[in-house]
């Protein structure tokens, strides 16, 4: 008999009644019935009930020991009477009548509970994370994630593409966030990257000949955590191919992000392969006030600017002939909600630091509220004959400068959507967001600078970059969205090295510039480089998704908090001496804060 087992802790069934058996696991939980121990043994596989009785030598050594300690059990495997049969357990109908018992490793005191997966404090679940991931719903978000990255794998070899891995230690990478730089001790006063992306590497394996590529890849970026980005680092589905228009990438990415969701997405519901709608960046921030936005909501922002340029309602046509605009959310079927649902959602935005969201009311036909009154009952049902809306609708208003009321409007967009349960829960409604502006303006240094991916190819190319406006110049790039958050961004890529200097000249750099950063690359394109475009989809943020969890930690093995801190490792920690003398480097404290 094999020393540790012979089934794991989630194989006994009926079929194996009067076996002896031999199991290793955690004790999970214990219940002391007057003489009869029931002891839960769990392993990664799941559980099966022990129990020892007073005949047993097991009993006094399982009464001694806290959960989770680790014993091995060797015993008569005995069916369950019918009314004690658990249905929710793969090995219900059977108990194991334990005979001997080894102790493998005791645990101590626990720092949270394992068997009870009440909220716990986060400092203390990150810095015993080994017990953490004990938990069920951890532990199978884990195996999740490994099933999603498995199944991603074998979609992208069955479409053509092969796996490389790109370099670790590699130079720093304009990609929008700060590096992490890893000083050389070789060179000294010289440092290398940690990659933000592997975007040069995949490029240049174009231009090397190898067609398609893809690897999961690890990304290290020095930002802020938040609930869908943590500190450090993140892996994403990468991959370019060779000879392809957008569209041919869209085409056979689908088929791969679709396949996936919908493998792991249980009863809910996903777009289609083939049907994910494509949708340009000016409508998407017209109509839903977001470049990633929720396609589970049916509600649709719409400019009423023009209603109002001429209008009772004077704040309104202010803000238009001024250059303003107005926005507008509909509220279906709110006749019934009282006038406290409308001022509930404007003190809502003034929280969130607008001035304030506008309403109407309706109800059979008849409008209330200020704005109604003093734009008039004709005008207002002018406007929403246009919008298509009832007589017992409801409508929001946000309005100001552009950009601000395409935020506001987006926001109450969400936030009305939810408090009207419009949302449909049962879905991952996916979209391509599309044509995104090439540039944008950098109000802080009041310059120019790239909107999205430096490395894309301007729609319109060299004639573009020298003819138009940097502001009207749009790009080969694209987003893909799900439920409210992007999942994937990629571009057709520049692959001529006159539009790469002429497109990086727009936001300061000079050719030796670009010859400086991007030596590589700018080589690469002088000895023939092919038509090359890709993207990169976040495993991280897909997995989260199909988890049904709101924040990434809840997925991620070893996450930092969010001071960007391994509160189990230790990390960050100060260097020896000794390591900074080779590597030629001096710590400079940071100034101290002036007391008060």
């Amino acid at each position: 008999m094999h020393p540790y087992r012979t089934h794991t802790c989630a194989q006994l069934s009926s079929a194996d009644v009067g076996e002896t058996v031999r199991l290793s696991g955690w004790i999970h939980r214990k219940r002391d019935h007057g003489g009869v121990l029931f002891v839960d043994l769990r392993d990664h596989y799941g559980i099966t009930q022990i129990v020892a009785d007073s005949d047993s030598p097991a009993l006094p050594v399982l009464e001694g020991l806290r959960v989770e300690s680790v014993v091995t059990i060797e015993g008569e495997v005995k069916a369950r009477v019918a009314e004690t049969v658990n249905p929710n357990l793969a090995t219900g109908s059977i108990e194991v009548f334990a005979r001997g018992v080894t102790v493998q490793s005791a645990a101590e005191e626990l720092p949270m509970p394992v068997a009870d997966e009440q909220p716990y404090p986060e400092d203390i679940r990150l810095k015993y994370r080994f017990l953490d991931l004990r938990r069920e719903t951890l532990h199978r978000n884990i195996m999740t994630r490994v099933a999603v990255i498995a199944d991603m794998r074998a979609r992208m070899t069955a479409a053509g593409f092969n796996e490389f891995s790109t370099p670790i230690l590699t130079a720093s990478s304009p990609e929008g966030a700060r590096d992490f730089l890893v000083p050389s001790r070789i060179h000294a006063g010289k440092f290398y990257a940690l990659p933000q992306a592997p975007q040069q590497y995949k490029q240049l394996l174009m231009v090397a000949g190898f067609d398609r590529y893809f690897q999961i890849a690890p990304c290290f970026r020095d930002e802020d955590p938040r609930a869908d980005r943590l500190p450090g680092e993140f892996y994403q589905l990468d991959l370019e191919m060779s000879f392809v228009t957008q569209e041919e990438v869209w085409e056979t990415m689908e088929p791969v992000i679709q396949g996936t969701f919908a493998a792991f997405a249980g009863d809910k519901k996903v777009t289609p392969a083939g049907q994910f709608p494509r949708i340009p960046y000016d409508e998407a921030m017209l109509k839903y006030g977001s470049d990633k936005p929720d396609l589970r909501n049916p509600l649709v922002i719409a400019d009423v600017s023009h209603h109002f340029a001429q209008s009772g309602f004077g704040l309104f046509e202010k803000i238009v002939g001024s250059g303003g605009v107005v926005r507008a959310i509909p509220a279906p079927a709110t006749h019934e909600k009282s006038r406290k649902f409308f001022d509930d959602m404007n003190e809502w935005a003034r929280r969130e630091g607008y001035a304030g969201l506008g309403y109407v009311t309706r109800k059979g036909g008849e409008f209330g509220g200020p704005i109604a009154k003093n734009h008039g009952p004709e005008r207002m049902a002018a406007l929403y004959a246009e919008l298509g809306l009832g007589e017992n609708d409801g409508l929001f208003f946000a309005a100001g400068k552009k950009a601000d009321a395409a935020k506001l409007a987006g926001a109450a967009r969400i936030r009305v959507g939810e408090e009207l349960g419009l949302i449909d829960e049962n879905a991952f409604a996916l979209c391509w967001i599309v044509d995104f502006p090439f540039y944008e303006w950098n109000e802080d240094e009041k310059k120019v600078d790239f909107s999205h991916n430096p490395f894309s190819m301007p729609q319109g190319g060299i004639a573009a970059l020298e003819g138009q406006d940097p502001l009207t110049i749009k790009a080969y790039q694209y987003d893909l969205v799900c439920n409210g958050y992007e999942i994937a961004s990629g571009s057709i890529r520049n692959h001529k090295p006159e539009i790469m200097v002429k497109a990086f000249e727009i936001v300061g750099l000079s050719q030796a510039d670009v010859e400086q950063r991007f030596g590589g690359m700018y080589r690469a394109f002088h000895y023939g480089a092919p038509p090359h475009g890709g993207m990169a989809a976040g495993v991280d943020r897909i997995v989260m998704l199909l988890c049904g969890a709101k924040n990434l930690r809840e997925i991620t093995l070893f996450p930092m908090n969010q001071r960007a801190e391994d509160l189990l490792m230790g990390a960050p920690s100060p260097a020896e001496p000794r390591q900074l003398r080779e590597l030629g480097l001096r710590v400079v404290e940071p100034p101290a804060k002036p007391a008060g």
